[in-house]
């Protein structure tokens, strides 16, 4: 389990349109994916966007997925300021 904010949301649009919610507020059935690509290797994997998305996703769909998380990805990276999240270690 990890906090909201550290997740990212993937909805089906009532057009059947499978996308990256970085806003968490985009009209559509949700899911949730941690940041990274390994978590959604792990969902293409087992199918679980599919079953939680109630959609067939084409691999076409999960690799622009991929493109799109790394973009948002890179974009939080370079939103953070150097040295955040460093305290307490």
């Amino acid at each position: 389990m990890k906090a909201k904010k550290e997740l990212i949301r993937v909805i089906k649009t009532p057009e059947e349109e499978v996308l990256l919610d970085a806003t968490g507020k985009k009209n559509g059935r949700g899911a949730y994916l941690c940041f990274s690509d390994a978590c959604l290797q792990k969902a293409r994997r087992s199918k679980a966007l599919e079953r939680s998305l109630k959609i067939s996703i084409p691999d076409e769909i999960y690799d622009r997925l991929e493109e799109e998380l790394r973009q948002i990805d890179t974009e939080r990276q370079d939103a953070v300021p150097a040295g955040a999240g460093s305290e307490g270690r």
